[in-house]
């Protein structure tokens, strides 16, 4: 009964690769990409090596590639590189769909539409209304963003609670005049 299993689970792996469909391993890359963000280097090193231990990580690879890739090359699309999430708050219900490389956000009550694009090249998050882009944040390193003024100049903000405050200060006032 043990060998015909074995041989049985084989056969299955070898079926489900033989799609001449590599994937892109989406769950295994975020979780490296996950622990790569954790703290410094040292703390990365152990996350890196207390998920080989536990074995978080060839979980992960064996999802991808039985599942998730299989899935990818039948469908077009990886399941994790796309959601959708409803978000409720003060003013209206957002539909919020993320097609894995930015965000689509309508608000449902009115049918406007935003969208957040990061562009990997210049590290930017904008936003894109009406046929507009407009930049909000440009990482310039793990601990500082460049960010619009006002008046068209830009800012470097550190990303900490005190950062934040400094720059709320500089443009609330601007965007509580378009209210």
């Amino acid at each position: 009964m043990k060998k015909l299993f074995l041989t049985a689970a084989i056969a299955a792996i070898l079926c489900s690769t033989m799609t001449s469909c590599m994937g892109k391993f989406a769950l295994t890359r975020n979780l490296y990409a996950w622990n790569d963000q954790v703290s410094n280097k040292f703390v990365n090193e152990i996350v890196f090596v207390a998920f080989w231990i536990l074995p978080v990580y060839e979980v992960c690879a064996v999802a991808d590639l039985l599942v998730l890739n299989t899935i990818e090359f039948w469908s077009g699309d990886n399941p994790m590189t796309a959601s959708n999430k409803t978000i409720d708050t003060d003013h209206g219900r957002y539909l919020v769909e993320c097609d894995g490389k930015g965000y689509d956000i309508t608000l449902t009550s009115t049918g406007q539409k935003f969208r957040l694009d990061f562009a990997q090249e210049s590290k930017t998050w904008s936003l894109q209304t009406d046929g507009k882009e407009y930049p909000l944040m440009t990482f310039v390193d793990d601990s500082h963003v460049s960010v619009p003024l006002p008046g068209g100049d830009w800012q470097t903000v550190e990303i900490s609670h005190d950062g934040v405050e400094a720059y709320k200060s500089i443009a609330m006032p601007v965007m509580m005049a378009y209210k």
